[in-house]
């Protein structure tokens, strides 16, 4: 994509405090890193969690930007560049984006999907059931991004504005007529989604998540409750209706507000009728649909996909067909079957609430003596409450659990393994591995045949990040490996 605006016309779309060397200038790139600047960039000196990005403009200015959009002007001015002071770069930087990529998301049927647990599942799901229903569509989630049937590596759940617009671009180029993107709540409060027209947004849950950025529950609660402040009165907002906070959510929302539940009366209810390994029979309002997912938690992600498909206008008969041949997310209740009976399962499941759902879904499919075996591990500079619930967790549900590394970046994997198993009663079974392919492989040696391993926290992640360093690893890779599966 070649886009071109000249500045003065991206200075219109939002509110600037000062201008100074205003010119005709043409700007050919956005950016907010000084190490992605090229002749003709504007540059966003932005204030992030590490660094400032004021501390990088006399850098961007010598690699060519001819812009650059920032909240304190630097005290020498180059000649030939426009500075623009304003109030909030992060906010400057999401209408400026909107402005050079031609309003995108204008041109698509964008729905949002936030929440604690089940955002990429939600998302992927109505991807994969407009596709069906044969629709090109978009998809920005945890696990990838795609344009159509392109795939594009994904570097975070919400990308920052000027990736998304660029994204929606490519997705209106490409006939796409559906985006559905994941909404993080550290993207709500840093303005990344701003200046995007949403046709409706979803609301999965909400537990205990996130507290290393937004230090409160309540905080937190409140980050999600502003996407939905912020829908405009023609979109729809689709609230799950089990949640606790469901309704706290769209209570001063201008959308119109529609509710799913799996236990009360909603504008979208549904029921788990049978369940067995393969799959689940589903009641969907009045009809009967089998689906390949396990589990209330997954039931009550397809129950959103289902609502919001109906409020787009699909049609219901065609939203429970194409919805019978669906699949799990990768990395979600993944199941990797060894020869001789011993089963396991790779899921993200990285808080104590999607760890709780998973275990107690696991736990009801065993039969015949089997037991459960679970691995999880806590990632280290990240929401530290949370390391004794997901330990306490997989000692309730599972007849062992091993503890070990998730993505200890900085941190020292035993000491997050003693903030575990801190306050665990005397009786419980558990160990200590931190080595995580070691504790794969005890996991893999102790099960027997009608057992069932539970991988928990990685996923769909094919890394594990040890100070600064992304290394290779993936939880199937090895449960395959132990399982002598070969492929």
């Amino acid at each position: 994509m070649n886009y071109m605006k000249r500045i003065d016309n991206l200075i219109g779309s939002t509110p600037v405090a000062a201008v100074c060397n205003a010119a005709g200038q043409v700007v050919r790139s956005l950016t907010c890193d000084s190490r992605e600047v090229a002749a003709g960039s504007c540059f966003f000196a932005v204030t992030g969690t590490a660094a400032d990005g004021h501390r990088f403009i006399p850098q961007a200015v010598a690699a060519g930007a001819v812009a650059v959009v920032c909240q304190q002007l630097p005290e020498t001015l180059a000649e030939g560049v426009c500075y623009v002071a304003v109030a909030d770069t992060h906010a400057a930087m999401a209408d400026m984006a909107a402005a050079f990529y031609d309003h995108p998301s204008r041109e698509l049927h964008l729905v949002g999907v936030t929440g604690t647990n089940g955002k990429t599942t939600v998302a992927t799901l109505l991807y994969d059931l407009f596709r069906r229903l044969g629709y090109e569509a978009g998809l920005i989630s945890t696990v990838v991004y795609r344009v159509g049937e392109r795939r594009i590596a994904s570097t975070h759940t919400t990308p920052d504005v000027i990736r998304l617009n660029a994204l929606m671009r490519e997705m209106v180029d490409a006939g796409c007529a559906y985006c559905f993107m994941e909404v993080s709540s550290h993207a709500i409060v840093q303005e990344r989604i701003r200046g995007l027209h949403f046709e409706g947004g979803i609301f999965t849950n909400i537990t205990h998540d996130h507290l290393d950025y937004h230090k409160t529950f309540a905080a937190y609660i409140e980050a999600k409750k502003l996407f939905f402040d912020r829908l405009p009165a023609g979109a729809f907002a689709l609230t799950n209706a089990d949640d606790r906070n469901g309704r706290v959510m769209v209570q001063n929302t201008r959308a119109r507000v529609a509710a799913y539940s799996l236990r009360s009366a909603a504008d979208f209810t549904g029921r788990v009728l049978e369940q067995h390994l393969d799959g689940m029979l589903l009641r969907l309002g009045g009809d009967e649909v089998w689906v390949g997912f396990l589990g209330r938690f997954n039931a009550s992600n397809l129950l959103a996909v289902y609502g919001a498909a109906l409020l787009l206008g699909a049609d219901r008969s065609e939203v429970l067909t194409a919805m019978s041949c669906l699949r799990p997310v990768s990395g979600r209740l993944e199941f990797v079957r060894a020869a001789d009976g011993r089963t396991a399962v790779v899921d993200y499941a990285h808080t104590p609430d999607a760890l709780e759902n998973v275990l107690r879904t696991l736990g009801e499919l065993l039969t015949g003596g089997g037991q459960l075996i679970a691995v999880c591990g806590c990632g280290g500079d990240r929401d530290r409450t949370k390391r004794p619930e997901m330990a306490a967790m997989a000692v309730k549900y599972a007849a062992t659990a091993i503890f070990t590394s998730d993505n200890p970046r900085h941190e020292d994997p035993e000491s997050i393994l003693d903030e575990m198993v801190a306050g665990l009663p005397p009786e419980a079974r558990y160990l200590r591995i931190a080595d995580r392919g070691e504790a794969i492989r005890a996991a893999a040696m102790l099960a027997r045949p009608g057992d069932i391993v539970l991988l928990a926290g990685k996923g769909h992640e094919t890394y594990q990040i040890v100070g600064d360093e992304r290394r290779h690893f993936d939880d199937r890779q090895q449960i395959e490996h132990q399982f002598s599966i070969h492929r």
